[in-house]
């Protein structure tokens, strides 16, 4: 991996392990947001009880928890850049009296693991902060066994998003932020309904098929939803951290506007995901 690659990659552990704590906190909200994607991830990828899997990306843990649910006789490996959220994930495993992971801290690119070890490779919202994601793919076709099956979710386009945009739009209005160069990882860079499609065709998988899904987060109120994002949300943190204090009031405020004024009391703010799942032939 090129020296650019790398620093990147070491950037976004230093910022994933930063917001570990914050992700713990939020947690049970997190994971009812992302579940509808996590369960569509697991319906592609058709888990049977001797399964070893592969979770690519997995934070705080799932779906790889759910998966070594449904694989009771088999392993699922659990692997993330950050230790400190896998630390979260074991945690997660032994509330919910699931025996059967095993975590990994490591680099998708340079996956440690031999030629065609598992029968699955699950990786929700990894993809569009992979430093070089034509890599990943090519490292999770070589551990997947002939006839196994990938499935993965990005965010679909900004439009379809409330849930991030009604924050980096205020930013956005607010500060003279530079526009990252073209392709850099960030929240929509697989937004384009044929990117990771021709991914997997270009790495050899076959069946790829791709499905809109969409999900809630119910933060109930737009002072709850503001502290979620500004908790957790790494590229909101750092915007922020370049406005003044008038600045972020000013924010702040038309965030709050923003919400209350689409939400009328409950505010439970619409996503949307693209599911893309291949076959290894």
């Amino acid at each position: 991996m090129e020296l650019r690659l790398q620093q990147i990659r070491e950037q976004q552990k230093e910022s994933w392990n930063h917001f570990s704590p914050g992700w713990k906190k939020w947690d049970d909200l997190f994971m009812d947001f992302l579940k509808p994607m996590g369960d569509e991830i697991i319906r592609r990828l058709d888990v049977i009880e001797t399964d070893q899997v592969l979770d690519v990306a997995s934070g705080t843990g799932e779906p790889g928890l759910t998966i070594a649910s449904l694989a009771k006789h088999g392993t699922v490996f659990i692997t993330d850049l950050a230790e400190d959220m896998l630390a979260i994930a074991r945690e997660n495993a032994t509330r919910r009296g699931i025996p059967n992971i095993k975590t990994y801290a490591c680099d998708v690119s340079e996956l440690p693991f031999e030629d065609k070890a598992f029968d699955a490779i699950s990786c929700r919202f990894g993809f569009m902060f992979f430093p070089d994601m034509k890599l990943a793919v090519n490292e999770m076709v070589r551990v997947l066994k002939p006839g196994g099956r990938i499935a993965t979710s990005v965010w679909n386009v900004p439009e379809k998003n409330f849930w991030i945009t009604a924050v980096m739009g205020a930013i956005q209005r607010n500060l003279n932020l530079a526009a990252p160069p073209p392709g850099s990882p960030g929240m929509f860079r697989c937004a384009e309904q044929n990117l990771i499609s021709n991914l997997f065709q270009e790495a050899g998988l076959k069946n790829v098929l791709v499905k809109e899904v969409s999900g809630k987060l119910k933060c109930k109120t737009a002072e709850t939803y503001w502290n979620v994002m500004t908790e957790v949300a790494a590229p909101i943190v750092s915007a922020l951290s370049k406005a003044d204090e008038n600045q972020r009031k000013k924010i702040k405020e038309e965030v709050f506007e923003a919400v209350n004024q689409k939400y009328k009391g409950d505010v439970q703010i619409e996503s949307s995901a693209l599911v893309v799942s291949g076959l290894r032939p």
